[in-house]
């Protein structure tokens, strides 16, 4: 497999390119599109396979596979991340921002609040408003290392008593920062002080760097299953979300009633083609394919970082995981708007807007890193060139 070869995505349906001028702005032929996480490569052969198997069998009306979904997604998660999951405790929602609405729906009520760690995915806190509850962000601190760190004792000192939830996202979008055992260890009893459910969203688990290691929630505080949901899904690893297949596991009998109880009710079902594709990803093929794209992201990550670093006063947050980094631009002194004119009007870059991620993100940027090489070192030159009069 090669990561480098280019398949043309402008002109298709594809969300990246197809919509990348209307929602980010950057203007021109040439324009790359940096923001929403979805990569620019070929998916895996073993996932094109089944899919060309499922389009010729003739055969896509009803099934019974979800059985068999859950099966592989336990396999996967004990072979992959140690995490040894009963297929009986896994439920299959339309994708992962599917499945964070139920469980805002089956865990909570209208008014209460649910816990973010900001900056973070943008979608949390539109899911959670959607949802007509209300956003709690815990702001995070950037540490000696400059990677994102917890605030704990602040947040502890804001609850008003109306949190029900804590939604984190593990490895933390963005950055990829990967939370330690003793860091989750530390969400997980703060959740049990405080009686919270806590959602651990690792949509991220397997884009883990070289010499890197992600451990599920589960495995890192196994005295929290009583009160843990966790939500995987393929799609960002091996870039089929377009399939719409999220996986929600829950160990806790009374709580995993309660979120198929939601799930039963608006007859959510897995669909034929996210079924098969996400269980031909966990296979030995797919994890082959995804150890090959892990280290040709940490080295996409590596240059991206070392270009920004050229830029004097900037850098990039360290990565571990994921192909999403962040830049904070603050440090030149500039406005939002200029920073923002400089990347995207001047670079014909359309990174993601930090703003958008909450508190943390006034002055910052996420770059979507998972494009061919050529294109990282196309879009380091160009931000070089729009911040060229910086001393």
């Amino acid at each position: 497999m090669t990561f480098d070869r280019i398949t043309a995505r402008a002109g298709t349906w594809q969300t990246k390119w197809a919509s990348a001028e209307r929602v980010m702005g950057p203007p021109g032929p040439d324009a790359l599109p940096m923001w929403i996480a979805d990569m620019d490569f070929d998916v895996a052969p073993v996932i094109a396979e089944a899919a060309q198997r499922l389009s010729t069998s003739g055969m896509l009306g009803y099934f019974t596979g979800a059985d068999a979904l859950s099966e592989s997604v336990a396999a996967w998660m004990t072979s992959r991340h140690g995490w040894e999951a009963d297929p009986d405790h896994v439920s299959h929602t339309h994708g992962l921002g599917n499945g964070i609405a139920l469980c805002l729906q089956a865990f909570s009520e209208p008014g209460d609040a649910v816990i973010i760690f900001s900056p973070v995915y943008h979608e949390f806190a539109m899911k959670i408003r959607r949802n007509e509850r209300e956003v709690r962000e815990s702001p995070l601190l950037v540490a000696g290392d400059g990677r994102f760190a917890l605030d704990l004792d602040r947040l502890e000192q804001s609850l008003t008593g109306t949190e029900r939830i804590m939604l984190i996202s593990s490895p933390h979008n963005p950055a990829g920062r990967i939370w330690t055992p003793e860091e989750q260890r530390a969400m997980a009893d703060f959740c049990a002080r405080h009686d919270l459910i806590l959602l651990s969203d690792e949509i991220h688990h397997d884009l883990v760097f070289p010499g890197e290691r992600h451990v599920p929630m589960p495995v890192a505080a196994p005295d929290s299953l009583d009160r843990l949901v966790m939500l995987t899904a393929a799609s960002k690893t091996f870039n089929i979300a377009g399939c719409r297949t999220g996986s929600i596991t829950i160990a806790d009998e009374t709580l995993r009633a309660r979120f198929r109880k939601v799930l039963h009710a608006l007859d959510i079902q897995p669909n034929i083609y996210g079924v098969e594709l996400t269980r031909a990803a966990y296979t030995p093929e797919g994890a082959a394919w995804c150890d090959e794209l892990c280290a040709y992201l940490a080295e996409n990550a590596r240059r991206f970082s070392e270009g920004v670093a050229a830029i004097p006063g900037l850098s990039a947050m360290p990565m571990q995981s994921t192909y999403l980094a962040w830049v904070d631009f603050s440090p030149l002194g500039m406005s939002w708007e200029e920073v923002r004119r400089r990347i995207v009007e001047e670079a014909r870059l359309g990174p993601s807007p930090g703003p958008s991620f909450g508190t943390g993100g006034d002055c910052a940027m996420r770059f979507n890193l998972g494009t061919q090489r050529i294109r990282i070192d196309e879009a380091v030159s160009r931000l070089q060139d729009a911040f060229a009069d910086v001393q």
